[in-house]
């Protein structure tokens, strides 16, 4: 009997289908267990994992069996790819699965920050009653600029439309004939920069992309803007991005993403309750409904493949 192993949560009812043909270790723990995690991928066909999961060459060359890899979720920073190309180990992301949810996350990040909801609820909550003294915006006729048009990048283009936002794009590896439908505009990363009043990053991690957000891109952006990063934390360079804030350069930020997870104290602490910021722990694309679409998606191709 084939052998599969879950290093970190999945839908408990996509476990025990699994686990009905094949015989399944499920351990939410093993991410933090390195020896147990090297002992038990020796003898397994198939291993499933989330972000906190690092299938690194070491750990891999352990895995004399292994032919699958289900990523419940998209992003395969923490996943070898290139020595799982060369020695037949199959990836599959669940792409596409989560991206209702961080489509939601971003609008809501958007509007929280044009509005100035986090320093309006700290004021708020603490006895003061800045109604008059802080601004607050509209997403309507403003310019969204989006740093990826993929699958999630899509839907936010969708929503935000709906808010009468104008939406443009850079991404080198989409066509202008494939995105006609969306009434939107391919522009260079510069302009895109200066043009946007929103920015929100939507790229995987690579060695162009790390730190693709840093002190030279904010002293393109000309229009106060907000920044919203749910993709990858090192894309965004987080010392120059709290700088560019604390000198006016952008307006506010959400962060789901880090360099560094869980978040370490020399940055946390540069965070105060007077910022117009939104933090959260990457979650973004992590909700009931996602976590249902993912597990079962990454079931789906897991039965398939084994039993291919």
């Amino acid at each position: 009997m084939k052998k599969i192993l879950i290093t970190e949560f999945m839908e408990q009812e996509s476990v025990d289908k699994m686990s009905e043909i094949f015989d399944v270790t499920y351990d939410t723990t093993l991410h933090n267990n390195q020896d147990r995690l090297s002992s038990l991928i020796a003898m397994t066909d198939a291993v499933i994992v989330r972000n906190k999961t690092q299938l690194t060459e070491e750990l891999l060359l352990k895995a004399n069996k292994l032919i699958f890899v289900g990523r419940l979720g998209v992003g395969l920073d923490n996943i070898d790819t290139n020595f799982c190309s060369a020695n037949n180990i199959f990836v599959q992301p669940a792409t596409g699965m989560n991206a209702d949810s961080v489509a939601e996350y971003v609008i809501t990040c958007a509007l929280s920050l044009l509005k100035n909801i986090p320093i309006s609820h700290s004021g708020t909550a603490s006895g003061q009653w800045p109604r008059t003294s802080i601004e607050s915006r509209e997403l309507g006729g403003k310019t969204l600029g989006l740093l990826g048009f993929g699958t999630i990048g899509r839907k936010v283009c969708r929503l935000a439309q709906v808010f009468g936002a104008e939406v443009i794009a850079y991404d080198p590896f989409v066509q202008k004939s494939d995105i006609s439908e969306f009434n939107i505009s391919l522009v260079e990363q510069e302009k895109l920069f200066s043009l946007s009043d929103v920015i929100s990053i939507h790229l995987p991690l690579t060695n162009d992309t790390k730190d693709l957000i840093n002190e030279n891109s904010f002293k393109l952006m000309e229009r106060n803007p907000i920044i919203i990063n749910s993709s990858r934390g090192s894309i965004v360079n987080e010392n120059d991005l709290i700088k560019a804030y604390s000198q006016n350069v952008i307006s506010g930020f959400a962060l789901d993403v880090y360099s560094t997870e869980p978040i370490k104290e020399d940055f946390y602490k540069q965070i105060s309750n007077s910022m117009n910021c939104i933090l959260t722990p990457h979650t973004s694309g992590v909700t009931s409904e996602s976590n249902i679409r993912v597990s079962e998606f990454i079931t789906e191709k897991t039965i398939s493949f084994l039993n291919g």
